[in-house]
C-alpha cells in the first residue's frame, strides 16, 4: 500500500477515534448522570435516547474498527505493530463493554427508571470511556510519530 494512502487511514483513524472520545465523555459526565432527572415518559424518553445514539455512533464504530484493522496493514513503516495491536484490542474492549455491560442495563432502563440499572451503566461505562480515552492516546501518538518522519 502506498505512503499516501498508509497516511489518509491513519488520520481518518484518528479523525473517527477522536469523535468518539468526545462523545464518550459527554455521555459519561452529561447525558448518563442526567437520565435519573427523566421524571414523565422515562421509556419513551429511553428508547429514543437509544435510537439516536446508535445514529450517531453506528457508522463512525464500524468505521474505526475498519480503520483500526486496516492499520495492520496499512500503517506507515515507523509505526509500531504493537500500538496498532493495542488500539484493536481496545475496540474489541469498548464492543465487548457495549453489548455485554451497557446494553443490558439499557434494555432494563427501556421499561422504565431502573435506579439499580442507571447506577450499573454510568459505573460499568466508565470502562468505554478509559479505553476510548486510551485509543485517543495511540491515535494522536501515531499521527506524531508519522508528523516526525516526514
Amino acid at each position: 500500500m502506498t505512503e499516501g494512502i498508509a497516511r489518509a487511514v491513519l488520520i481518518a483513524h484518528a479523525a473517527i477515534t477522536l469523535f468518539l472520545t468526545g462523545v464518550i465523555w459527554f455521555v459519561q459526565i452529561v447525558h448518563y448522570p442526567l437520565m435519573d432527572r427523566v421524571t414523565a415518559n422515562f421509556p419513551a424518553f429511553q428508547n429514543a435516547h437509544a435510537n439516536r445514539t446508535t445514529a450517531v455512533v453506528m457508522v463512525p464504530m464500524l468505521a474505526e474498527l475498519a480503520c483500526g484493522m486496516l492499520l495492520i496493514w496499512a500503517a506507515p513503516a515507523h509505526i509500531p505493530a504493537w500500538v496498532i495491536w493495542a488500539g484493536l484490542g481496545l475496540i474489541a474492549v469498548i464492543w465487548l463493554s457495549t453489548f455485554l455491560l451497557q446494553v443490558p442495563q439499557h434494555n432494563v432502563l427501556s421499561h422504565g427508571f431502573d435506579a439499580d440499572a442507571h447506577g450499573r451503566l454510568v459505573a460499568t461505562n466508565w470502562v468505554r470511556t478509559a479505553a476510548w480515552s486510551l485509543r485517543a492516546i495511540l491515535a494522536v501518538w501515531m499521527l506524531w510519530l508519522a508528523a516526525e518522519s516526514v
